[in-house]
C-alpha cells in the first residue's frame, strides 16, 4: 500500500538511500534537505530545501507546503563534529543542537497535526547518545545530543501513547556515509548506507 514518508536529511547518506529506496516502492516522499540538487528529478520523491537549524526557515516550510495524511516521518538530519572538548565552543555546542534536537523537535511538533494517529515518528540517535555505551572523543556536542534525541523521544512516546502517533529512536553505530568520511577520514563502517536505509524504512513503515 502506497505510504507518504517524510525523511529529512535526505540530501545524502542515509536519509538519501532511504529516499530512493522508498520511492522506488511505489511511496509518495517528501525529501527535506539543505541540498537537494541530487533529488530533482526521482519519480515519487518531492524535494525541499529547508535548514534545520533555522526555525524561520522552518516556519517558511510550512507555510507554504501544505501537507496532510502523513504516515510516517523520519527525522535524520543530523550535524557531527569530531572536534577535542577544550576546542568545543558554545558556538559549536549550539550549532550541533541546533540541528540534532531543536530542528528535529520543531520539524515534528509543527508536522503532528498532519501526522496519522495509527503513523509512526523515527528518529535517528546515535549509540553514542546511550548511556553505559562506548565513547569516542570528540564527540562531546554530538553525542551529548543524541542522547538528548532519546530522551525527547521516551517523553513523546509517553505523552502520545493514548492517542498516536507512535514515536521511536533508533540509535545507529557507524554507517559509512560521507558524514561519518568527514568527520573520521579513512573509517570503514561495517554497514553502507544502503543496508541501513533498507532496515530503517522497513522500521518506519512496520515497527
Amino acid at each position: 500500500m502506497k505510504k507518504k514518508i517524510i525523511i529529512t536529511g535526505a540530501g545524502r547518506g542515509i536519509g538519501k538511500a532511504t529516499a530512493i529506496l522508498a520511492a522506488s516502492q511505489g511511496h509518495e516522499v517528501l525529501a527535506i534537505s539543505r541540498n537537494i540538487e541530487s533529488l530533482i528529478g526521482i519519480k515519487n520523491i518531492q524535494a525541499y530545501s529547508v535548514d534545520l537549524s533555522n526555525q524561520n526557515s522552518i516556519a517558511s516550510f510550512f507555510n507554504e507546503v501544505k501537507i496532510t495524511g502523513v504516515d510516517a516521518l523520519i527525522n535524520n538530519a543530523g550535524k557531527l563534529e569530531n572536534i577535542p572538548f577544550t576546542d568545543t565552543s558554545f558556538d559549536v555546542f549550539e550549532s550541533v543542537f541546533k540541528v540534532n534536537v531543536f530542528g528535529l523537535a520543531e520539524f515534528t511538533r509543527q508536522l503532528l497535526p498532519h501526522i496519522k494517529t495509527s503513523g509512526h515518528v523515527v528518529n535517528i540517535s546515535s549509540m553514542g547518545g546511550v548511556q553505559g555505551s562506548s565513547k569516542f572523543p570528540g564527540l562531546a556536542a554530538y553525542s551529548s545530543s543524541k542522547g538528548a534525541v532519546i530522551t525527547l523521544t521516551e517523553l513523546l512516546a509517553e505523552e502520545y501513547k493514548e492517542t498516536g502517533p507512535s514515536f521511536n529512536a533508533l540509535a545507529f553505530g557507524a554507517v559509512q556515509t560521507e558524514m561519518l568520511e568527514e568527520a573520521f577520514p579513512g573509517f570503514k563502517a561495517a554497514l553502507t548506507a544502503e543496508q541501513m536505509g533498507s532496515y530503517l524504512l522497513n522500521f518506519a513503515l512496520t515497527g
